[in-house]
């Protein structure tokens, strides 16, 4: 490249450096998107992780609850919960494709969901607070 081209292309860009372009403008963005993401997704998690404890406990007191994904109640109640209902006791009443109910569900006589079942053998059917899911079950929420 000549010396007179060198020099338009530099008047062009306002005498910016190669390399300094919008190159590491985008990457700057994209670096700092990054870590903003991940910055969220950590204290989300860090917040949900905290009912792990009591999810687990639900479960070694011999707590189940009863739902079907079709359900809009037992969402509810997933979403008190967090990510940490995936290590809540639950079993799965419905039968993808179909409002057909699980045999276990039926042999446990279970009738509407949510069904909660306590190890006392007591059912509570709908939604139910975490509250109440501690002091029926002894399970200390944080």
């Amino acid at each position: 490249m000549s010396d007179e081209r060198r020099k338009r292309q530099q008047e062009r860009l306002g005498n910016e450096q190669p390399g300094t372009g919008i190159g590491l403008k985008a990457a700057v963005v994209v670096a700092i998107l990054v870590l903003l993401g991940g910055g969220f997704y950590l204290g989300r998690r860090r917040h949900a992780s905290r009912l792990d404890g009591f999810a687990q406990c639900l479960g070694q007191k011999q707590a189940k609850m009863y739902g079907a994904y079709w359900c809009p109640h037992c969402a509810e109640q997933k979403e008190l919960f967090g990510d940490s209902f995936d290590l809540a006791p639950y079993v799965e009443c419905g039968v993808k494709g179909s409002r057909a109910t699980q045999q276990v569900c039926l042999d446990a006589g279970i009738k509407r969901y949510p069904t909660w079942v306590f190890a006392d053998g007591t059912r509570v059917e709908g939604k139910q607070e975490l509250q109440f899911l501690s002091g029926k079950s002894g399970c200390p929420l944080p």
